[in-house]
């Protein structure tokens, strides 16, 4: 369905894309990245790094032009390496027009890999940054070393939005080992939430990332608790999801929204709806995964594709009067 804008209405494309594993071709000592490095088995060379740049440009700057016209003007990132390859993707091919730029923070994470905000500086104005740290052990009592939560606080057409971005610990071969991780990560993201809320009771928070749990997972549950609302919930069926794994669809990959967004007055910005994009060319076209994502690797054998996930995106209204 198309939305047409018009002196009374604006609308926008707000985005969630994990974009597995955009690593740079050279070897950081400090992270776990000797898989992509042109000396790798994998062979990770400057040809198929700027190929995989231009394959997910285009795939951005596709999200909602459908419905609206125009690309998203915000998309949080997953899989990202260092600020190089946020640089590298907003000047590829399809994006170096749109004005996007980014916020990025360094985390912990051992493979070296972090969540991003892209955001088009012509519709959105940054107001405060912030890397949340996750504190979490593992099995043994160590430390886990995983993503930061990023907090971006900014103005969309004159209005204040509240974005958290997300890349929670993994599973164990689709096991429920390490879901007290994810739960502790829920519990972070809450509390973010409730300090915003203390200093802007009616904040309008948008909540995104890949969750490494469907939507009815206890984790999830705990992030939307009752003033969050998942639009995403009813999207996930058994054959459709943004992952597929071992023949099971799922939908790890979510933008969550607090409740005023869909207030049906006095409300200047508004949720319409939510989507996963997952047009052919982003699909397997073969074989005995086809369907599925077409990603880059399948272990040390490259594909040449773009992401073992789909993106997701929404489509919001700003109404003038």
């Amino acid at each position: 369905m198309a939305f047409i804008a018009s002196s009374e209405i604006s609308y926008y494309t707000i985005g969630f894309y994990n974009l597995e594993n955009l690593f740079d071709t050279k070897d950081d000592p400090n992270t776990l990245d000797d898989d992509f490095t042109k000396d790798s088995e994998r062979n990770w060379n400057e040809d198929r790094y700027h190929k995989k740049l231009r394959k997910l440009g285009q795939v951005i700057s596709n999200l909602g032009v459908s419905e609206i016209s125009h690309p998203p003007v915000i998309i949080g990132v997953a899989e990202v390496e260092n600020d190089t390859v946020l640089a590298d993707l907003i000047a590829s091919k399809y994006l170096k027009n749109k004005n996007y730029n980014f916020i990025h923070f360094d985390s912990p994470d051992e493979r070296g890999i972090d969540t991003a905000l892209l955001y088009r500086e012509d519709y959105f104005t940054v107001l405060h940054q912030e890397a949340f740290p996750l504190y979490i052990k593992g099995n043994y009592g160590e430390r886990d070393y995983t993503r930061d939560v990023l907090y971006v606080k900014g103005e969309l057409d004159g209005n204040i939005i509240h974005i958290l971005v997300n890349h929670w610990p993994s599973k164990k071969s689709n096991t429920k080992e390490n879901e007290y991780k994810r739960i502790a990560a829920a519990s972070k993201n809450r509390e973010i939430i409730e300090n915003v809320l203390i200093e802007e009771p009616e904040a309008k928070i948008i909540i995104m990332g890949d969750f490494n749990d469907n939507p009815s997972s206890e984790s999830l549950q705990k992030l939307k608790n009752t003033d969050l609302y998942n639009p995403m919930e009813l999207l996930l069926t058994n054959e459709v999801g943004t992952l597929n794994y071992r023949g099971e669809w799922n939908l790890f990959d979510q933008i969550l929204i607090s409740n005023n967004f869909l207030k049906p007055y006095d409300n200047p910005l508004q949720f319409v709806e939510s989507k996963i994009y997952n047009p052919q060319d982003l699909q397997e076209y073969t074989g005995k995964y086809k369907g599925n994502p077409f990603r880059t690797y399948v272990g040390e054998k490259y594909l040449g594709g773009y992401s073992d996930h789909f993106p997701v995106y929404e489509i919001f209204k700003v109404k003038y009067n």
